[in-house]
């Protein structure tokens, strides 16, 4: 059971309106890397999870993220105050409120479809999508997911503070940046809390392939460290000389029954290509300067596909 309490987790202080700033916002509402989509993700979690104590993390931080939602909302809402009465008022000349919502962003779209209010969308007015969501039911996988969405989330925040120099937003930026860091933390914890976290699932890796570094990018540029190099890797630089990997012929197979066989050769032969044939196409009768090689001027057939030109436009005359 939820209870809403009215009071913000973080007090919302917005020295002047600006809605072109509130609809730059949105991408902490309802973007991919917003609080929406963190509050979701968390809370599926934690309803199918198990184990009691990650599920209690994940509820308290699905709701906290709720709290920011409410936040970063607010911060919006606050930002539209102003055009969300000349919009309703029509208090300033059209021209000069024309400019107003039309000064970057999304803002447009933010004061005319929603009036003011903050929508579920990114700061390019995307709706939001449970898309975003992308939780697989295993723990050491998901614990993972979410720390690298809190990170994410942690540099949104971090620009978004770089574009305002209102006091009161960047203080209650910061703080929503700072309890991504906190998160993060925890997530940590709990997936180091795991024994044999690493790799997610419980099927082990093939030995042969589980430490080798395959260089598959190569040339000028090409660099050595801890990732393709040392006691734990072996490295593989000579690519091609040493395919396939499991030492096979490389090639796609399927064993077929003796009905499917027969559909397969009838199919492959009715559909056969002739590469003795070069006939004349569309792009040929209609080509024009710039085209390149016709097919025909190729094969010293330049009159006769001369002719066909002739004849396709004295059909069309008729």
């Amino acid at each position: 059971m939820f209870m809403h309490n009215k009071r913000l987790q973080y007090t919302v202080r917005v020295s002047e309106p600006n809605p072109v700033l509130g609809s730059l916002m949105l991408e902490q509402f309802g973007g991919p890397d917003g609080e929406l989509a963190a509050a979701m993700r968390y809370f599926t979690q934690g309803l199918a999870e198990d184990d009691p104590g990650r599920k209690d993390m994940l509820l308290d931080i699905a709701t906290e993220e709720l709290s920011h939602l409410e936040v970063i909302g607010s911060i919006v809402a606050m930002l539209n105050k102003g055009v969300k009465g000349a919009l309703s008022e029509a208090s300033m000349e059209e021209a000069d409120l024309y400019m107003t919502i039309n000064a970057g962003g999304d803002s447009h779209t933010q004061s005319i479809l929603y009036g003011g209010g903050p929508a579920l969308t990114n700061s390019s007015g995307v709706p939001w999508t449970a898309a975003y969501i992308d939780s697989r039911g295993d723990p050491a996988c998901d614990l993972r997911s979410n720390i690298a969405a809190e990170s994410r989330a942690k540099i949104v925040y971090e620009r978004l503070i770089n574009i305002t120099d209102d006091p009161g937003i960047k203080e209650a930026l910061g703080f929503l940046m700072t309890r991504e860091v906190s998160h993060q933390k925890s997530f940590e914890k709990a997936l180091y809390s795991i024994q044999d976290n690493f790799p997610a699932g419980k099927l082990p890796g093939l030995t042969p392939y589980a430490s080798l570094y395959v260089n598959t990018s190569q040339g000028e540029g090409d660099a050595t460290g801890p990732w393709n190099e040392g006691e734990q890797w072996e490295r593989l630089d000579d690519v091609e000389g040493n395919l396939p990997l499991d030492g096979g012929d490389g090639q796609a197979s399927v064993q077929l029954g003796e009905r499917d066989m027969q559909d397969y050769a009838a199919m492959m032969g009715r559909l056969a290509s002739d590469p003795n044939s070069s006939p004349a196409t569309g792009a040929d009768l209609g080509a024009g300067p710039g085209a390149g090689k016709l097919s025909d001027e190729d094969m010293g057939g330049a009159a006769d596909m001369a002719e066909a030109k002739a004849m396709s436009r004295k059909q069309s005359a008729l």
